[in-house]
């Protein structure tokens, strides 16, 4: 489905916000990232760079059969043609032509500085390829959007140039031209005045791509919104190279409550705080508990003056209904939290909890001790449609009986000189009525686990044989305890036609692991079932 043109809701999380320092995605990441990107309802996807590294033209090539899109359009960013080469023989440039993506994001040299010292080309021939690039890839049936690198420090030492730029993409076709503050300096006035200037003297149609070097990201993009234009850029949870990128959620949230400007479908801002937190279970950065509108602590209120005064009436110390965003008021000496987000990820998943209050309650609490415990299901999905059903209908979903599990790793002499560690896991259990003592080997104690329960089961369900696990993340909760540190694991698995995650808590990865890997198998099972 296109996205709406009115109003761009354009976020670059895959590619400027895998930037981040200690921040890596793999291409499964950045396809179930863009799959709750769009279940928030952004216009546009900016998947990467194909043609530039393996990974993004992997990306691209998958999302073709892989992402079904119901409201974004995947975007693929790549740069001008090189000076003196032209665009149709440039590999990059063929590598955009050649994404599948509807939509092409140019970044070109807009700093008359830049152009000379790092393109060591001619402002003239600078001007030729964003020209011929553009005119290229408009030729062959994409939309072509512009990033111009640097506007804003081009424009203070050369207007003229900075606004030829954009004037030249526009004659070649570029349908927005997005003005960025690559650098980060910018104070808002100052970018309301660039961006009002630019509307006025170009008369094209301009967008806003900020970062938050002085803090003012967020408030530098609804400047330049105020000021005219219709196109933002931003990342969620505000990913991105030194102090990060503008947060697209806070953005878009400040632009639909304060400003009163819809540019989500309807009704798809209450999944910000959900698609906040999941993208942060992925990325395997913590989310920030104090984030604006998705916090854990955006909401929260102390004991004292502003608890009273909230079970008078909460609007007193809150500046909205949380649940506008998917979030929920918590009084840290109360039970009160947490129930409009169960209720309206159960609802995702199938379960329709709004007949039956003590139900709700009763999961809310589950799900707070869990997670005081160290458990996380904004991204575990998986898991936490296995403890519904457990609740709903008072089993939990079973399709073996574990007696034991271990697992031994060794080294030494005997593996020779140089070589790798060898696992191996021993898993009991009863499966279909039989019992079964299985080994499994593996190159690390996870993998030989994974090896010996799928073993075991797939002898009395053969079709765990196609479950795979893809994707394994580990955090340390409480890190100030060392060794001795509660683990969080999360596991992806696939069985090709879908993925799902499961999480696992415990005093040591291994036995974190193996709840994880018991989660991902029985919800294959009953995937399959079903």
């Amino acid at each position: 489905m296109a996205a709406d043109d009115a109003f761009h809701v354009y976020d670059t999380t895959l590619r400027d916000g895998a930037q981040q320092e200690g921040l890596n995605l793999s291409v499964a990441d950045k396809l179930s990232i863009a799959r709750t990107l769009d279940g928030l309802g952004v216009g546009y996807i900016e998947g990467g760079w194909p043609g530039a590294n393996p990974k993004d033209t992997e990306f691209f090539r998958r999302a073709a059969s892989e992402l079904d899109l119901r409201h974004a359009t995947l975007a693929a960013f790549g740069a001008t043609r090189r000076a003196g080469v032209a665009a149709a023989d440039d590999p990059l440039v063929a590598a955009l032509r050649d994404s599948g993506a509807q939509v092409v994001t140019l970044v070109a040299k807009s700093h008359d500085r830049h152009v000379e010292l790092a393109l060591r080309t001619t402002l003239e021939e600078n001007l030729a390829m964003v020209r011929d690039t553009v005119a290229h890839l408009t030729a062959e049936g994409q939309r072509v959007f512009l990033d111009a690198e640097h506007f804003f420090d081009g424009y203070r030492a050369n207007r003229a140039y900075a606004l030829e730029v954009l004037r030249t993409a526009y004659e070649a076709g570029a349908e927005v031209a997005a003005l960025c503050d690559t650098n980060g300096g910018m104070l808002p006035t100052w970018v309301g005045d660039v961006v009002n200037d630019v509307v006025e003297t170009t008369g094209g149609r301009v967008g806003i791509h900020c970062h938050n070097d002085t803090g003012c990201a967020v408030a530098n993009s609804l400047a330049a919104v105020d000021a005219g234009a219709t196109h933002v850029q931003g990342t969620v949870n505000g990913y991105g190279e030194r102090t990060g990128n503008a947060d697209l959620v806070t953005v878009v949230a400040n632009l639909e409550l304060k400003l009163d400007r819809p540019v989500l479908p309807p009704g798809k801002l209450v999944e910000a705080t959900r698609t906040a937190h999941a993208v942060a279970e992925v990325t395997n950065v913590p989310p920030a508990s104090r984030q604006p509108y998705v916090g854990t602590s955006a909401f929260a209120h102390k004991a004292g003056l502003h608890a009273s005064a909230i079970k008078v009436d909460p609007d007193l110390y809150q500046h909205m209904d949380p649940a506008g965003v998917g979030n929920d008021m918590r009084l840290l000496v109360s039970d009160m939290a947490g129930r409009a987000s169960i209720e309206l990820k159960a609802r995702e998943l199938g379960f329709d909890l709004s007949e039956d209050r003590d139900l709700v309650s009763r999961i809310t609490q589950r799900v707070k001790v869990l997670e005081n415990r160290g458990y996380t299901f904004e991204a575990a999905d998986a898991s936490f449609e296995l403890l519904l059903e457990e609740e709903v209908n008072g089993h939990r979903p079973s399709y073996v009986d574990v007696e034991s599990w271990r697992v031994i790793t060794e080294t030494g002499p005997a593996a020779g000189p140089g070589s790798d560690a060898l696992s191996e896991a021993t898993v009991k259990l009863r499966a279909g009525g039989v019992r079964y003592v299985v080994t499994g080997e593996g190159n690390g104690p996870v993998n030989a686990l994974d090896q010996a329960l799928r073993s075991a089961i797939g002898q009395a369900y053969p079709e765990v044989a196609k479950l795979e696990l893809v994707d394994y993340k580990v955090r340390i909760l409480d890190q100030g305890h060392g060794t001795d540190a509660i683990t969080r694991v999360l596991i992806e698995t696939s069985d090709g036609a879908g993925t799902w995650v499961t999480v696992g808590v415990g005093p040591n990865v291994i036995e974190a692991s193996w709840e994880a890997l018991l989660d991902a198998v029985t919800f294959g099972l009953r995937r399959h079932e079903h």
